[in-house]
């Protein structure tokens, strides 16, 4: 299958690194608050809940703060009620960014963004104008390690088993394969690498850009990813997905 671009796989690396648990709770718990009020708090009947419930625990966020999430939603326990809200951002060098945001204060929020995007070089834009740029697709990213003595078929073999389950886009990079699929194939992705020994890294929903721009001076790359790592500092601040691309050349001086 076609290769797509490493910035995936560069963030998850980083991520691993540096990515402060107490924010991914947070998100967590946001999100499924937001499901549980929508949609209600049986995950039995919710399938977005569900899929939440499914992706928090392979980030180890506890039982006990996806319950009190629930609660939360439903009306159970009170508390400031969360919405998600969607900006629209360009960077240096014209890469575009859309920001998923939950908050419970929107006017704070946009203020707060905007700040960051000026003082970083980049402008604020409408969501619309940025948003046909990216389609939603599921992204599942794991962990592939030939040496462990866990997994089940060779590579190749693998490749053709993730096409049957849905599988659009595959790439591995070092030891991080990343499958791109459709919105409703996401989570079987995620359950057959699990099953072959793969250790998921994450797995959901993602704006996904239709076309890259390509950043091959370090130069250039470095300045978008300080661009959007301040973006992503800001606690009400769930996602930022990019149309930056970087080249293999610029993902071996990273790495």
């Amino acid at each position: 299958m076609s290769g797509h671009s490493k910035w995936a796989n560069i963030r998850v690396r980083k991520g691993a690194q540096d990515a402060l648990r107490g924010k991914v709770f947070t998100r967590y718990a946001r999100l499924i608050e937001i499901a549980a009020r929508e949609g209600g708090g049986d995950p039995g009947m919710n399938v977005r809940l569900r899929s939440l419930i499914d992706a928090a625990k392979v980030e180890s966020v506890p039982n006990a703060n996806i319950d009190r999430a629930i609660k939360k939603g439903t009306g159970e326990l009170r508390g400031e009620q969360m919405n998600e809200v969607l900006y629209a951002a360009y960077g240096p060098n014209g890469v575009a960014c859309l920001i998923e945001c939950l908050t419970d204060n929107k006017n704070r929020t946009l203020s707060k963004l905007r700040m960051i995007v000026e003082k970083h070089g980049g402008h604020f834009a409408e969501t619309n104008s940025v948003a046909w740029m990216f389609e939603r697709r599921g992204v599942v990213v794991a962990k592939w390690t030939m040496d462990n003595g866990q997994l089940k078929m060779t590579l190749d073999e693998l490749e053709l088993e993730l096409i049957d389950f849905g599988a659009e886009d595959f790439d591995v990079t070092d030891d991080v394969i990343t499958v791109m699929t459709g919105v409703a194939d996401w989570s079987k992705i995620r359950d057959f690498l699990q099953s072959n020994g793969c250790e998921i890294l994450s797995a959901g929903l993602q704006h996904v850009a239709k076309q890259k721009v390509e950043l091959k001076d370090e130069t250039a790359a470095q300045k978008v990813l300080s661009f959007i790592e301040a973006i992503e500092e800001e606690d009400d601040v769930s996602e930022v997905h990019t149309n930056a691309g970087i080249s293999e050349e610029m993902e071996k001086k990273r790495t």
